[in-house]
Parts: C-alpha cells; structure tokens; sequence
C-alpha cells in the first residue's frame, strides 16, 4: 500500500481524480431516482468543475475559467457558420500564451514552473479540445443551434449546455473527449433512459490503476539501479533500457486514462450497451488501454490506437480538412496543440515521418510476404512489432521530457538508429 500512495502522490492529477469519483457517482445517483431537472444536470456538472478548478489550481483556475465562458458565450453569440474559426483562434492564441510563459521560465529563467500552473494548463488543453469539438458539432449542423429565452434567466439557461460542456468536472483533468452532441444527448435524456449501475466498471478500473501504477514504479526501480552504469551497457542493453523507460512513460498514461474513464462512467458515461451474454459495455468512451494499444504490430496502428479520442479530434480537425500534405500539419499542429517544447517539435515531425515511412513498407513488403507462407509472415509480424515499440519508444522519450538537451542524449545511444533507419528505408527501396 506504501508504495501505491507514493506513486499516487507523485502523480497528484490521479489522487483528484480519486477525491472526484464519488460525486460523478453521485450525478448518476441523482439522475436515476429523478431529483434533477435538466436545469440541476447542467448546473451540477459546471459547478462541480469550478470547485474542482479552485481547489486543485488555486489562482490558476483562472486560466481554465476565464476560456470556458469566453468559449460559451461565443457558442451562444455567434452564428454556427463563423463560431469555429472564432474559437480556434482564441483558445490556441490563449493557450500558446501560457504554454510560452512556462518555455520562458523554464528555458530563459531556469525556475521549475508551479505544479498548480502546469494542471492549469494542462486543463486548458482539454478545454480546447471541447470547445473546438462544440464549435464543429454547430458548425455541422451536428446540434441546433441556441433557443434565445426571453429575459436574463431565458440567455442564462440558454448558455448553461455549452458552459457545463465547457467546465463538466469529470473531463477536467483527463480525458476522454466526448462530443459536444453525444453530452447533450446524454444529459438530457439520462432521467429517460438510464444506463445499468457503474459500480462493477468503477471498481474494476480502478483496481487496474492501481495495478499499473504498482507496475510502474517496479520498472521505476530497475531503471534507476541501472541509470548509474547506462555508460557502460552495451548497444542491446541500451536499447533495452529505453524501451523500458518508454514502457514506464507509457503506463502512466494508461493508467490516468482509465482512471479518467472511471470517472465518466460514473456519472453514467460511456455505456455502450450489452455484449451477447449480456454484461454491460462501458468501452464508449475510453483513450486506449495497453491490451489494445501493445500488440499493434504496425506503427500507423498504434498511431490510431493511441489516445484515441485525442486522434480523432486531430483527424476530424485538421487531416479531412486539408488535402495538402495533411499528415504533417496534422503532427504540426498536434506539436503546437502540447506546447511546442524541442523535445515536442523534433518528437511530432518524427512521429509524422516514420508515419508515413510505415505506409510505403508495408505496402511495399506486405504483399510479398503473404506469398510465402505462414512462417515467413510471422517474422515479418515479430520484427515489425519490435520497430514499432523501438520506434515508439524514442518517440515517446524526446516528447515526454522536451528539451533539447533529452534529444541530444538520446541521439547519443544505440536506440536513436531504429526512427532513422525506419524514416530512410523507403529511400533505399526506391533506389532498388
């Protein structure tokens, strides 16, 4: 249990998460035996993210408050038509703002920047994500547009849908990104048809967390005992020790994002009906887990597995939207979206890259392979496996610790072959 708290401890955004779950279950309590009216739903869920905002970001909530009503009265004034691009605008124009001010404190000033204002911030990506996702739901015609009430109290219930999407606590430190139709949908109807009781789902999912979060900190500990002698491995110990970083990298995010998954499901979100044997579904909505993501034995597979509600919001904002060359605005803009830090830059643009270099393998070697037996083609599958992780590993080490100095120490190692072999392997089919 010990090493459980510390884990948790060092990851505060699961601890809050934690404290949150009782009063998401506590909605779908309320709901089920009818003691809101639609009014109470909405307005119990944007509350709910104002304390929440206050109490974990102290005077940095501002930072999340302030965007989220901007965002809802721009919702409500403008027409459905214009409403995106004025929201884009202003979130990324807000957000890059605050992603700089850290770059400058941390880069320029070297001061370690407030754990406050690194939740706050990271909050306002989420929040961009929803605001963006609304302002496409109106823009498609995906939700009709606001009902103008008769007097303050009529604009003000007008409003609440888009300030509750905006601020609703179970989606404020984590993911997954629901639509801004399908929450309408949900908050409205949820008195009608309620879905079964989440408590299997919520203990479930929290005891994986918990698993991974023990799993963790072990690998924690066998990365820190080797760190002292990483000069002296040789190339396959190196290698082996950065794709173990990267798995440990990789399992805090699973396990935050089925901690947030919890959290949804509680209020009732989520629930994809019955399976043939008739268990509840609640994979609805869900980021990815490892039983899903790992196996992927190609790189644009787990590129789509990962984050996934994350990916589709990329795609549905920026890849159908643009014809040239949108897998790399695609990464560019996913770069920008997480705070342009080096690390990020260089990680996203090969990420795009190596992307793009899995199309033309596999396209290239997977129908000669296929002619030659079973065999064969699992080779081809195991080794295309271990370039995916390897690939992905790097990746995920220059993203997640973003300076430059991370990048050129990787460059330094064994493991930073396996992208430039990847990204020049189709150079070199060409030339055959």
């Amino acid at each position: 249990m010990e090493s459980l708290w510390l884990a948790l401890v060092q990851h505060p955004q699961l601890v809050y998460q934690l404290i949150s779950l009782p009063f998401a279950f506590l909605f779908y309590m309320l709901t089920k035996l009818r003691c809101f009216t639609l009014t109470h739903r909405y307005l119990y869920l944007a509350v709910g993210g104002c304390v929440l905002a206050s109490a974990t970001m102290g005077s940095y909530s501002s930072i999340v408050l302030v965007p989220a009503l901007s965002s809802a009265l721009l919702a409500y004034a403008l027409h459905p038509l214009d409403v995106h691009r004025w929201m884009l605008g202003i979130q990324m124009c807000w957000q890059t703002f605050w992603h700089l001010s850290i770059q400058y404190s941390e880069y320029w000033l070297h001061e370690s920047s407030d754990s406050r204002l690194l939740l706050a911030v990271s909050a306002l990506m989420l929040l961009t994500q929803r605001a963006t996702s609304m302002s496409m739901d109106l823009q498609e015609g995906k939700v009709p547009p606001p009902l103008t009430g008769g007097g303050v109290l009529g604009r003000a219930c007008a409003v609440l849908p888009y300030l509750s999407y905006s601020l609703y606590f179970p989606a404020l430190l984590g993911g997954p990104l629901c639509s801004f139709a399908h929450f309408v949908h949900f908050v409205e109807q949820s008195a009608g048809s309620r879905p079964p009781s989440p408590l299997r789902v919520i203990l479930s999912k929290t005891l994986s967390v918990g698993s991974l979060e023990w799993a963790r900190r072990l690998l924690r500990d066998l990365l820190i005992s080797y760190s002292p002698s990483l000069g002296c491995l040789g190339g396959l110990g190196q290698v082996l020790w950065v794709w173990t970083l990267s798995v440990a990298l990789r399992m805090r995010y699973y396990s935050h994002w089925a901690l947030s998954d919890c959290l949804n499901n509680a209020m009732g979100l989520g629930f994809s009906g019955c399976s043939q044997h008739g268990t509840p579904l609640w994979d609805g909505l869900s980021d990815g887990n490892p039983w899903m993501v790992e196996p992927s034995s190609r790189l644009s597979q787990y590129t789509r597995k990962w984050n996934r509600t994350t990916v589709t919001w990329l795609r549905r904002l920026i890849f159908q939207r643009y014809s040239t060359t949108p897998l790399a605005l695609t990464f560019a803009f996913s770069a920008w979206w997480h705070g342009l830090h080096p690390g990020q830059v260089v990680g996203f643009m090969v990420w795009a890259a190596s992307v793009q270099a899995d199309y033309r393998i596999h396209n290239h070697l997977r129908p000669l392979v296929e002619t030659k037996g079973k065999k064969l083609k699992l080779v081809y599958t195991c080794l295309s496996w271990v370039f995916t992780q390897l690939v992905i590993g790097c990746i995920m080490i220059v993203v997640e610790f973003r300076s430059v100095s991370s990048i050129l120490l990787l460059c330094r190692m064994h493991a930073c072959f396996f992208p430039l072999i990847y990204i020049l392997t189709p150079l070199l089919m060409k030339w055959q």
